[in-house]
């Protein structure tokens, strides 16, 4: 494919999304209604949008019917990255104690099949919420799993003991250039509804898009990632600034006058070929919708190929 690609009359342009290593683990909650599940995951992916100060992307992957649920009642599969297998087991017991344990009639599954013996990288789930319960607590063994039983003023709460950890991917994108906010955000809820119900992925920024894309770096020490000017509206047409010599450096922005607004779509996943299907549906969804009415083009992020080495090329996802 070549730099005239389009969808719809919206132009694609030919770079690609830069992508990097992540831990990954799932969780499932469940709980006597679908509401009771909802509040727990909406608690427990709160404050989980980027690793850059969360420390972890989180969020929900799906809904699940009790037919799909380890115990047969309604429930949610939350998947969760970081950028180390520590802040993991750092994070998800934490966020499991204050949001699921506390949460009326819910329980927690392991949601990555496999045993110590097939996954030995471990995130622990009953193993520290367990002491919750003061030593009134008991564990059971069930289809060779160990789970925990804890009281609690609803009945019990069950655990898993706890759950597998595996290679995952952050950072999949792909960014919503058009012409006013309406149309940019018509495309972007198009793209992140699509990509919605697929499995293995996550978009953790709030309602999937986020309007502050970043560069790595800043002009302040204590700052590891700052705005990407390149795709601010704002800053079209402003005096080119000084670069580090102190010599006038030239505009950098990426974007024509037509473009007044720019959302970017980021996705975590389980593998490449889970983020590239994403990135495709997600894609031609918002091209569908935005095609003749606001959405002029689209594009994706990346440092050049330096920082991560899964390389998502737009010409080659759309193919």
């Amino acid at each position: 494919m070549s730099e005239s690609l389009q969808i719809n009359g919206v132009e694609i342009e030919a770079t690609f999304a830069e992508a990097f290593d992540m831990k990954a683990t799932r969780i499932i909650i469940t709980a006597d209604d679908q509401q009771w599940a909802d509040e727990a995951a909406a608690a427990m992916t709160g404050f989980g949008t980027s690793v850059i100060a969360c420390k972890i992307e989180i969020d929900v992957e799906r809904r699940l019917q009790p037919n799909q649920t380890p115990d047969g009642r309604p429930g949610v599969a939350i998947l969760a990255f970081a950028v180390s297998g520590s802040e993991l087991e750092k994070q998800i017991p934490v966020r499991a104690g204050q949001c699921v344990l506390t949460c009326p009639t819910t329980a927690l599954f392991a949601g990555i099949d496999g045993d110590a013996a097939t996954l030995p990288k471990r995130i622990p789930l009953g193993k520290t919420l367990r002491y919750f319960g003061d030593g009134h607590q008991i564990s059971k063994i069930i289809g060779g799993q160990r789970f925990w039983r804890v009281p609690v003023m609803d009945g019990e709460f069950l655990c898993a003991h706890d759950v597998g950890r595996v290679d995952g991917i952050g950072g999949g994108n792909f960014l919503l250039m058009a012409d006013s906010m309406r149309a940019a955000t018509s495309a972007c809820r198009a793209a992140v509804a699509a990509i919605k119900d697929l499995p293995g992925v996550i978009t953790p920024f709030p309602g999937g898009a986020t309007r502050s894309g970043s560069k790595v770096g800043s002009k302040y020490k204590t700052l590891m990632a700052s705005t990407n000017e390149a795709y601010s509206p704002a800053l079209l047409g402003w005096p080119p600034k000084a670069n580090s010599t102190g010599d006038s450096a030239s505009d950098q922005s990426a974007l024509s006058d037509d473009i007044r607004a720019v959302l970017e779509v980021v996705i975590d996943g389980m593998s490449f070929d889970l983020i590239a299907d994403a990135m495709r549906v997600g894609i031609h969804a918002a091209c569908d919708a935005g095609g003749g009415n606001g959405l002029l083009r689209v594009t994706a992020g990346n440092y050049g190929g330096k920082l991560g080495r899964h390389h998502f090329k737009l010409a080659e996802i759309l193919k």
